[in-house]
């Protein structure tokens, strides 16, 4: 008979120099976040080999989910042993250039002081996988330095031997290739990720490197190995309005996925319409959003990656358009998991623009990054508190080290770190991701006119993203006065996609320009 036991946390402790919640309350809501998941999906009355054989035959999935039977403590796994999490930051991203200009896509600044990168991240530390490779293919200086200093020291331990590391593309005696898309890049790295299967691994964790949310892996993994799915893909509930525009699944009464569509109408729509309640949703919500759409987002035992990859689909880019798709018409076990929270894919300029502004939402945003139980971390930078002068602040979120001078307006925008907004400046739904450094005088001397990093006196800036390190003078209108929806004006030191203006990093916007 299987007895009950108590939790216990586990996992290393997160050293200081981690920006987020204090230390303490980090501890505590972990434990607490793990007890949650503990209410394992296992009866006193049955053996643990039975409730695996009885959840992995694709006709009582459901019952395993959601039976009242779930209510007593187990031991989990140590997901730090037996969890790799894998993070796919994509390729050169166009769609959100020119932000990528420079930079590789999770690299890109977030929410004033973080970067696209410390969402997955934070999830897999908050989740105890401490195991976790980001792999990416273009412009990943500064994701790797941005890695390195921010969780290398803080997430290994003696015996933990957790890390967070890139994995860049590269030539090898099996591949002279750059990766031609998500499956690819897990198949050029497979050999790596066989050590860490014999190391104990079980189950790879995939994951995006642009969405927005937080999530609790270690529930997403448990449901996973509960129900003996080969892979488990996390599930959106939409309403008919939104579904269109995603990839549709549709389940069976045990929750398993038995069909995709790609962006449906019409009656191909129609006929992806699933009872959500199979996967946890209440009778209401379900009457409202009847499908599913992929996140992105899957956690698959190694092994049958492995198979797939090597054995079955050799030659296929994508997970979500080949490899499961075919995976499910082979026969594997392919299992939908309800995420059922916010959830956005910020891929393009328009959704990072506006999942940016809006975190400036009052008096609660749909993501918010004050959560002591489940923090998003990022590198500690020890910057000063920002200055705010006698100028007016609404509805914004400021960064670290900012000077805001006189007579400045700032409203309904987020401003990154070390931004200088000079006198009698308004910015008005705008993203500013400030500056890299503080320069010296011999440093702007360098700059014809001496330019400084930052908004010079009287401008104007609304709708728009001021990418970091620009040097805006005095007297400008960045308004998108003609009201273009597209132009490339890279030369001139920005661009404007969906009507937003894109100030392009390093770039110099002399005094009195007006775009």
């Amino acid at each position: 008979m299987l007895k009950p036991v108590g939790l216990k946390p586990h996992g290393p402790p997160l050293a200081s120099n981690l920006q987020g919640a204090p230390i303490v309350q980090q501890v505590s809501g972990r434990c607490r976040r793990q007890a949650q998941v503990a209410r394992a999906t296992i009866s006193l009355e049955r053996p643990l080999e039975s409730v695996d054989a009885h959840s992995s035959n694709g006709t009582n999935g459901a019952e395993a989910q959601n039976s009242p039977l779930l209510d007593f403590d187990l031991q989990l796994p140590d997901m730090s042993k037996t969890v790799l999490g894998i993070i796919l930051g994509g390729g050169a991203g166009s769609r959100l250039y020119p932000l990528t200009k420079k930079r590789a896509k999770p690299a890109v600044p977030l929410g004033a002081n973080y970067r696209l990168i410390d969402i997955p991240v934070s999830n897999c530390i908050n989740s105890n996988v401490n195991k976790i490779y980001c792999l990416t293919q273009f412009n990943s200086a500064s994701l790797n330095r941005h890695l390195s200093q921010a969780y290398n020291a803080n997430i290994g331990g003696y015996t933990s031997r957790g890390f967070v590391e890139v994995l860049a593309a590269s030539q090898s005696p099996s591949s002279s290739k750059w990766f031609q898309g998500t499956a690819d890049a897990v198949r050029q790295y497979l050999w790596l990720f066989e050590n860490a299967m014999r190391d104990g691994v079980e189950d790879f964790l995939i994951l995006s490197g642009d969405h927005l949310y937080r999530m609790n892996y270690q529930d997403f993994v448990n449901r996973h190995r509960v129900s003996g799915a080969d892979i488990t893909v996390a599930a959106l509930p939409t309403d008919e309005k939104k579904a269109s525009a995603f990839g549709l699944m549709k389940i069976d009464g045990s929750g398993r996925i038995v069909d995709f569509a790609e962006k449906p109408s019409g009656q191909a729509l129609q006929d992806m319409r699933v009872d959500t309640t199979v996967l946890g949703l209440d009778p209401e919500r379900a009457q409202q959003e009847p499908y599913i759409a992929s996140m992105g987002i899957y956690v698959a035992k190694a092994t049958a990656i492995r198979e797939l990859l090597r054995n079955h689909f050799p030659q296929a880019n994508d997970f979500g358009s080949e490899v499961i798709p075919g995976a499910k018409d082979m026969g594997f076990h392919i299992q939908a998991y309800l995420y059922d929270g916010y959830w956005e894919d910020i891929g393009t300029i328009e959704a990072f623009y506006e999942s940016n502004l809006a975190l400036t939402d009052n008096p609660t945003p749909k993501f918010s990054f004050y959560d002591k139980d489940a923090p998003i971390y990022t590198m500690s930078r020890f910057l000063p508190p920002s200055k705010v002068q006698d100028a007016e602040i609404t509805d914004s979120v400021l960064g670290e080290g900012c000077v805001i001078r006189t007579g400045a307006r700032v409203h309904h925008s987020v401003v990154g770190l070390r931004t200088l907004i000079c006198e009698h400046c308004t910015v008005e739904d705008s993203l500013l991701m400030g500056a890299d450094y503080y320069e010296t005088l011999e440093e702007c001397a360098l700059i014809p006119g001496c330019l400084p990093m930052g908004l010079g006196p009287n401008t104007v800036v609304r709708r728009a993203i001021v990418d970091k390190n620009s040097r805006i003078g005095a007297n400008c209108q960045i308004i998108n006065k003609e009201g273009v929806q597209e132009s490339n004006r890279e030369k001139d030191g920005f661009v404007i996609k969906d009507g937003i203006v894109v100030v392009i990093k390093d770039s110099i916007i002399p005094d009195g320009t007006i775009i």
